[in-house]
């Protein structure tokens, strides 16, 4: 399957590949293209558009793109659900933010100004999301049950 998006990519146009290729699809491609494209493009192609204004798999009230993916997979795993907060709070402004968002938002806006393509810098960025997730992995098994 083919997905596509805006070019560019940083927190969440990182996140949801890593997701969609580890949860999803694992011969997903993505396509990144100026942002005026994505509609025409993902129309004329028939790619699924993700993260961008008005999508399915956008931006929906504090929900950013990756917690949009979760949802319509049914990815449930609550460490992916952790890792969606963490991801929401490095990618936007919600009222709660997790404190883990500042500084992956760091590392992303780091990994943009190497001045890597988009796909380079999934290639070297996807081992940030296999760490995060191994941790709330860690952090959820050690969780206190109710």
């Amino acid at each position: 399957m083919k997905w596509i998006t805006r070019q560019k990519v940083k927190v969440d146009r990182v996140a949801c590949p890593w997701l969609i290729r580890k949860f999803v699809d694992p011969k997903a491609e993505f396509i990144f293209v100026p942002a005026e494209q994505v509609e025409a493009n993902a129309r004329e192609l028939g790619e699924t558009p993700f993260d961008i204004e008005g999508c399915e798999l956008g931006h929906h009230g504090e929900d950013v793109s990756f917690n949009s993916i979760l949802k319509k997979h049914n990815l449930t795993d609550p460490a992916l659900v952790l890792l969606g907060e963490i991801v929401r709070a490095a990618d936007s402004q919600p009222s709660q933010p997790h404190p883990a968002g500042e500084g992956l938002r760091w590392i992303a806006h780091g990994f943009s100004a190497l001045g890597s393509s988009d796909h380079e810098i999934l290639a070297k960025e996807f081992i940030v999301y296999d760490a995060l997730y191994a941790e709330c992995k860690r952090r959820v098994a050690s969780a206190p049950k109710d």
